[in-house]
């Protein structure tokens, strides 16, 4: 599962990354949850970057329920289930990231959360399935969701699932309209273990009203439990 990512670098560097259009008031984010309205690119719009509710709106849709919980849906069955089949086969989208956490358990109660980059701490694209929503009111509102898939050996020693990380010619290939089913779900797959790296952060990263850059900082694992130090 992932449940919360982190996007913190500038909008030049997003704009050169993935040579999309992004809106001037766009501000780094540290500490992304569902909910929220966050840039992706679209195969219909891949030449500018459009905000959708990441799992769920703001209201209930007309058409059927949506909850929180909705926040990811697994590579391996996309194509199977009816509630992902379409999205799969029409809405796909990029959500780009720079990192995401996830929690390590330490005993029945104690969780230590975990940044995960690539080595070089480049801009990356999970992939992603939108839909478009009516509204109680309405409104026209789009949602995504995060495909996910078994852990590599980086992401294994804390979750057993993760995100699916494009490499950059699969990102062209996921926005195509014209590839293939078969094509679609060989790119589904971990990301190469020796191409990432890890860290404790803070316990700030717990709560989804926190959201700054301290959040994305190295501290050692034993100051979850308040042993702080100058250097830690």
């Amino acid at each position: 599962m992932c449940g919360r990512y982190s996007l913190s670098k500038s909008r030049i560097e997003l704009e050169e990354r993935f040579q999309a259009e992004m809106l001037a008031d766009f501000k780094p984010r540290f500490n992304i949850a569902p909910t929220q309205l966050v840039p992706v690119i679209t195969s219909d719009s891949p030449k500018g970057f459009s905000y959708f509710y990441w799992g769920v709106t703001p209201d209930f849709g007309q058409n059927r329920p949506v909850t929180q919980k909705l926040i990811n849906a697994k590579a391996d069955t996309i194509h199977e289930k009816l509630s992902t089949k379409g999205s799969f086969q029409k809405r796909r989208c990029l959500i780009p990231a720079d990192g995401f956490f996830e929690w390590k358990k330490l005993g029945k109660k104690t969780k230590i959360p975990y940044r995960f980059t690539l080595r070089e701490d480049d801009l990356f694209a999970f992939a992603g399935i939108w839909e478009e929503y009516e509204t109680v009111s309405g409104e026209t509102q789009h949602t995504f969701l995060i495909l996910t898939t078994s852990a590599n050996e980086v992401i294994e020693e804390v979750h057993d699932s993760m995100p699916v990380i494009l490499s950059r010619g699969d990102e062209k290939k996921w926005l195509d309209k014209y590839t293939s089913e078969s094509d679609l779900l060989k790119i589904l797959k971990p990301y190469p273990a020796e191409m990432m790296m890890s860290y404790s952060v803070s316990s700030l990263v717990n709560s989804v009203q926190n959201d700054s850059p301290g959040i994305i900082r190295k501290i050692s694992p034993m100051d979850q439990f308040g042993n702080y130090t100058l250097f830690g």
